[in-house]
């Protein structure tokens, strides 16, 4: 049972919601525009408040999806952090939209949701802190991802290992974000 959700995670996880409304609405596929990240934030950019909402509701619904269906089947923590792990990959790495996919951020929400939400709720805090003080996204995201793991670490040390290596990830996806940010020259939501 563990496997097969694993692998129904990673194919729900690699619907790309902004590719799909994209789509639907007609609208040029958002990794050919803006930032080139099909997720939330550049759907905002380039889409609208309307298209982005649906992008974030779509992303975090398939992190919490997974985890609540482990949960269901009886599956330890451990496990159902794996499986959420697995459903951020794909976002991360869509089978569906040749690999390139999002950075993963709302679907991690979504997985902790599931997971542990006092780690959500923290996540959530410190993203609306660091936006509101920079108005730089990535830079929230990072923050939020990061400053989740002591939380688990101490209240649920089953859930660190698979948590740590998607933070890795994320970490990882936002490389191009670290640089500009290093040179003063990431994307912020100006008022």
């Amino acid at each position: 049972m563990f496997e097969l959700l694993l692998v129904c995670a990673y194919l729900t996880g690699s619907l790309s919601f902004a590719i799909l409304l994209s789509r639907y609405y007609g609208n040029s596929d958002p990794r050919s525009q803006g930032s080139g990240n099909p997720g939330a934030t550049n759907m905002l950019r380039i889409a609208g408040k309307r298209l982005a909402i649906l992008t974030l509701l779509g992303d975090l619904s398939k992190g919490l999806l997974p985890i609540l269906i482990a949960n269901r089947l009886g599956l330890d923590q451990q496990q159902q952090a794996w499986v959420g792990l697995v459903a951020v990959i794909g976002h991360l790495y869509p089978i569906y939209f040749n690999f390139r996919g999002g950075k993963g951020v709302a679907t991690t929400a979504g997985m902790l949701l599931g997971l542990y939400p006092p780690a959500a709720l923290l996540a959530l805090a410190v993203w609306l802190l660091t936006f509101n003080l920079t108005r730089i996204s990535s830079l929230a995201s990072l923050a939020s991802v990061v400053l989740c793991l002591p939380l688990l670490a101490w209240q649920q040390p089953h859930a660190l290992l698979p948590v740590s290596v998607l933070s890795i990830l994320l970490v990882w996806r936002h490389r191009s974000n670290l640089k500009d940010l290093l040179a003063g020259n990431e994307r912020s939501f100006k008022d």
